[in-house]
């Protein structure tokens, strides 16, 4: 599958060489507003290629994305000082209007996948524009945030992340959901295999997991600027269920027609992905603390949402 990346931005490029180092699609074009920018990015990938696959990584413009499967769009512009996040979405989505136009002139059957922030926002964005079906508009959402909470279970736990299936919710944001209730350690309860493990859990843990992964984009940011390692891998995991038509579970962000009572409304469920986006939405059990912190994360999206006026 062709792959097109527009944004060649540290998380454009960090998707591109995830892809690349997986080796599971067959070209990655680069589009980006500096050409100079995505030649040299795309050239760098190359370089990396011949160790581990045979991808080829090439930039161009909108004209060079004929044939693509999918593009991720993770372009868009920074917030300035003093700037309200009304002002900055209303930027982007100007920003959006013009590349998606570009980009359904040549490929208006491709499947998009948002990495611009807020990324629930621009779901909603991209879909309005593109007058695609919602399931062919796919938000990285809470892909990033479901891996780290994963991965912190499973630290704690002494145990494979492969082997935690547990969830975060609705915004990826500062209302995100951890949903514990329904968390699972291969087949086994949570709670059931911390006690059997001898590693409890407790309010301490429970607070030290969600600190850690509802501010983790925070400290990152703190020690080095941005985050785009985490989320490059995590687009081009959906790519790689898109392409293979993998029928996977993940956490993404798409317009669905209700979230825990909020109607039509872009924030982030299980979705089962495959060849042809998204294939159906999974409606999680929760314990009634969760729905309603889901219906507050998804009524502040909504809300939000609804404010733009592009």
């Amino acid at each position: 599958m062709k792959i097109g990346v527009v944004g060649a931005g540290m998380v454009g490029s960090s998707a591109a060489y995830a892809m690349a180092l997986q080796g599971t699609v067959r070209e990655i074009v680069l589009v980006d507003q500096n050409a100079a920018f995505a030649q040299a990015q795309a050239e760098d990938i190359s370089h990396a290629v011949p160790f581990v696959s045979t991808t080829v990584v090439r930039s161009g413009d909108y004209e060079d994305l004929v044939g693509a499967g999918v593009v991720i769009i993770a372009a868009g512009v920074n917030q300035q000082p003093g700037e309200s996040r009304l002002n900055l979405l209303e930027r982007n989505a100007q920003v959006f209007r013009t590349v998606i136009s570009h980009i359904m002139r040549v490929v208006p059957d491709a499947i998009l996948v948002i990495a611009s922030n807020p990324v629930d926002v621009m779901t909603d964005v991209a879909t309005r524009l593109s007058g695609l079906p919602p399931c062919r508009v796919i938000g990285s959402g809470t892909i990033l945030d479901t891996a780290r909470f994963r991965s912190l279970l499973a630290n704690y736990l002494e145990t494979s992340p492969q082997a935690v299936h547990a969830y975060v919710l609705g915004e990826h944001g500062d209302s995100e959901v951890l949903a514990w209730s329904n968390a699972r350690i291969g087949s086994v309860p949570l709670l059931s295999f911390a006690q059997q493990r001898g590693k409890p859990i407790n309010d301490a843990v429970l607070a030290k997991i969600d600190d850690g992964v509802r501010n983790a984009a925070a400290r990152i940011i703190r020690g080095k600027g941005s985050t785009y390692f985490g989320i490059g891998a995590g687009l081009a995991r959906i790519v790689k269920a898109i392409s293979a038509d993998q029928r996977d579970i993940l956490s993404v962000s798409s317009v669905t027609e209700e979230i825990a009572g909020v109607r039509s409304v872009a924030a982030s469920v299980p979705r089962v992905i495959g060849a042809q986006g998204i294939i159906m939405d999974l409606v999680p059990e929760l314990d009634s603390k969760e729905h309603d912190a889901l219906h507050r994360s998804a009524s502040l999206l909504r809300d939000l949402s609804s404010s733009l006026s592009f």
